[in-house]
């Protein structure tokens, strides 16, 4: 067995490193508990990149948030809100007065995650093409096979 592997099939440690000296992505722990994977999985779901490209360098109230988020429920916000508050990507406040003014905004932590999704919405702009050519040619390859 080589280094750094392990007997376990769902168990991936990360000890390899390519030639750059990074860890090898595919090298990450696929298990549920594994708290790179929640993170990732928090961070990278659609509502959650949704909520925090909107916070960028403003405050939104809750009905805000709903109202520019098509599709969302009030209890798909009110979880994710929840969520990205509690990762400390997210502040959330309540002003004193009746009826209560709920605000959010990115907390630092939240402003550093936004330039990586600017950089993420970014290349799927610049690319947008490539991809939608990509999957007319697979949807035709895949309709002939099934004649």
């Amino acid at each position: 067995m080589e280094v750094g592997t392990s007997k376990s099939p769902r168990h991936a440690a990360v000890t390899d490193f390519t030639d750059s000296g990074d860890p090898d992505p595919f090298q990450w722990d696929t298990r549920e508990g594994c708290e790179v994977r929640q993170i990732l999985d928090r961070v990278a779901d659609k509502w959650s990149l949704l909520v925090i490209a909107l916070l960028d360098s403003r405050v939104l109230r809750f009905t805000e948030l709903r109202r520019e988020i098509d599709g969302i429920s009030q209890r798909m916000l009110t979880v994710t809100l929840r969520q990205l508050e509690r990762d400390g990507l997210v502040t959330r406040t309540v002003h004193p007065v009746v009826p209560p003014r709920v605000e959010y905004a990115l907390t630092p932590l939240g402003c550093t995650l936004h330039t990586t999704i600017r950089s993420l919405v970014t290349w799927t702009e610049e690319h947008q093409h490539e991809i939608a050519a990509a999957r007319a040619d697979y949807d035709t390859r895949t309709a002939e096979q099934d004649c």
